[in-house]
């Protein structure tokens, strides 16, 4: 049995220096130093605004009625295309063509008592005359002579008033006429019917203001209003190049310029936002009302420089220098570099970093 037991002792040493040699593999493991790093980079430094906005037409009119009545027929729905002219809907027009035809025939009344009156005239003309060649053979008295006078003037006061209820009746015939023609709607442009409003069958009243039939939008070009927030409007300006993409093509980026900025805010869940406006072509109508579009303002672009990310810089020495941390091999070294532009990612390096270096952002497997 003794023998046995001095055979044995070989390999448990052996178990225990293999055990050893595992734990000390992994504390030193344990113990070594990895660096996480970002690389000093080349290349253009944006600044930029962002936002989020909405598409709305730049020309859309609300089509409505002049006169009251009866939507008698409506020729088009939404999606459709029309052209200027095009006949939109019908209002009743009946009552409107009772009215011509009754302004009509009270001109034609008028017109014939004028007639009538022109004619008195002309005899009341006439007879004054003879009475006058009579009174200067005192055949007349002076009444008869007076009576014949005043005839005259009765008569051309009566040819006065006739004339003058007639240019009021043709004021009231031209504007019956007008609203028989507003009973017929058309398109005052080339445009896309959005929103029908009143439907066939439907009485509108029109006595206060024009009710609105349908929309019409014309989408060859769409207006962007982008809701900026008060701390970036004060660096916008017309004329700054603009751009947007929309949720179904995130790839596809369409660009305008800056038109303006209004000056009323919206309160938006108490925050203030500024509505800036730029126009972008539309011509394939890619673009519809109110989809929404991630915008971005380009304020300053600087290209070809030396990049480095916000979050690589150390402690702040001055307000454009700064500390960093350089890998050199397996060591690192303490820089001081100085800063240019910075937007709100990356800061332009002026100096005291080369391409390529190794900046380091963090550390891990040893204690600081």
């Amino acid at each position: 049995m003794k023998v046995k037991a001095r055979k044995k002792w070989p390999i448990y040493i052996l178990v225990i220096l293999i055990v050893l040699g595992a734990m000390g593999f992994f504390f030193s493991n344990d113990q070594k130093e990895v660096f996480q790093t970002v690389d000093v980079t080349r290349g253009n430094l944006d600044k930029q605004v962002l936002a989020t906005g909405k598409l709305d037409a730049v020309r859309k009119v609300d089509v409505g009625a002049q006169v009251s009545g009866q939507l008698q027929t409506l020729y088009v729905k939404e999606g459709d295309q029309v052209k200027k002219g095009d006949l939109l809907a019908v209002i009743d027009p009946k009552k409107a063509q009772n009215d011509v035809t009754e302004a009509q025939e009270t001109i034609h009344e008028l017109e014939a008592n004028l007639a009538l009156v022109q004619a008195e005239l002309k005899l009341a003309q006439v007879t004054y005359q003879r009475q006058l060649s009579l009174a200067k053979l005192q055949v007349v008295s002076k009444q008869d002579l007076d009576k014949a006078k005043t005839d005259v003037e009765v008569k051309k006061a009566q040819v006065a008033t006739y004339q003058a209820q007639i240019k009021r009746n043709q004021a009231t015939l031209d504007t019956s006429k007008t609203n028989l023609n507003y009973t017929q709607i058309t398109a005052p442009m080339d445009g896309i019917v959005t929103f029908i409003k009143t439907l066939q069958g439907q009485t509108v009243i029109a006595a206060q203001e024009a009710p609105t039939i349908l929309t019409l939008a014309d989408l060859n070009t769409m207006l962007v209003k982008a809701e900026v927030s008060e701390a970036d409007v004060i660096y916008l300006e017309p004329g700054q190049p603009a751009s947007f993409t929309v949720l179904g093509a995130p790839d596809k980026k369409f660009t305008g310029e800056l038109k303006d900025i209004l000056p009323t805010p919206e309160k938006i869940n108490d925050a203030i936002f500024y509505y800036a406006r730029f126009e972008v072509p539309n011509p394939q109508h890619l673009l519809k009302l109110q989809m929404t579009a991630q915008v971005t303002i380009e304020l300053d672009s600087h290209k070809n420089v030396l990049l480095l990310p916000l979050s690589a810089l150390g402690d702040e020495i001055s307000a454009q220098l700064y500390e960093v941390e350089v890998l050199n091999g397996d060591k690192t070294e303490k820089n001081q570099v100085e800063i240019g532009n910075r937007n709100n990612v990356y800061v332009e390096v002026v100096k005291g970093l080369t391409e390529g270096e190794k900046v380091v952002v963090g550390r891990s497997g040893a204690e600081n």
